[in-house]
């Protein structure tokens, strides 16, 4: 990968080399360009927001975080003790996590990976979105499942973006016709250089709940967020 393909990577990476005045840009199909404070990726425990602190809370044995970026989330709990491999499709993101004293990183695509079983996978920051569509959800559930050790857990969490098709009336549109309104496209930006464009998923609890059971897997409510948001657990059935 280089900065055309791994721009999010580059960021992370440069950061941790001190460089740090650079912009790393998020393009949507339905949003505005908006811009990922890349000091963030980075956070502590206590600037968490109250989802993610809720899962890491709620996480035991051993971990596997998909997805896993600069490592926050990874070095919270591997600093409790916890036994925590960190799955990062990005080489430099974790070359950076390697460098910051995470002690077992995973790069690959999650799909490809020969997994261990765990007692706890994460799926933060909207990390359920790797399915990219409603329809290849299934996908993506059943590799995690397949995962999972007797009495394990998954603990993702999303948002019902539906709010971002409300008027200014308080009216709601959405059209009935087209694909489901939580697949969006993502394209990132880093140092004027465009990655990839990409296909990611937010998906509404509900869905979320009926694909699981589809799945066999049960899915419980333990936390709803200030805006739309939601963190879930997922058990085998």
């Amino acid at each position: 990968m280089d900065l055309n393909t791994d721009p999010i990577g580059q960021a992370i990476w440069d950061y941790k080399q001190g460089i740090r005045k650079q912009e790393l840009l998020v393009h949507c199909s339905h949003t505005e360009t908006d811009e990922i404070p890349i000091p963030y990726l980075f956070r502590t425990y206590k600037d968490m927001p109250a989802i993610e602190q809720k899962a890491l809370d709620e996480s035991k044995g051993k971990i596997l975080d998909v997805g896993a970026g600069a490592g926050c989330h990874v070095k919270y709990l591997q600093e409790k003790g916890l036994q925590v491999d960190a799955v990062e499709i990005s080489p430099l993101a974790c070359k950076a996590m390697q460098v910051d004293g995470i002690k077992s990183v995973i790069q690959g695509n999650i799909y490809q990976l020969d997994l261990k079983q765990y007692d706890t996978i994460l799926l933060l920051m909207n990390g359920i979105g790797l399915a990219g569509n409603l329809d290849t959800l299934p996908l993506l559930l059943h590799k995690l499942a397949g995962a999972l050790k007797p009495g394990g857990q998954i603990l993702l969490d999303s948002s019902d973006i539906s709010y971002l098709y409300i008027d200014d009336d308080g009216s709601q549109w959405v059209d009935l016709n087209a694909k489901y309104y939580g697949e969006l496209e993502y394209q990132f930006q880093y140092k004027g250089k465009k990655g990839k464009q990409f296909n990611w998923l937010f998906i509404d609890a509900e869905r979320l709940k009926e694909a699981a059971q589809k799945c066999a897997l049960k899915f419980e409510m333990l936390l709803e967020g200030e805006h739309y948001d939601y963190l879930a657990r997922l058990t085998k059935l």
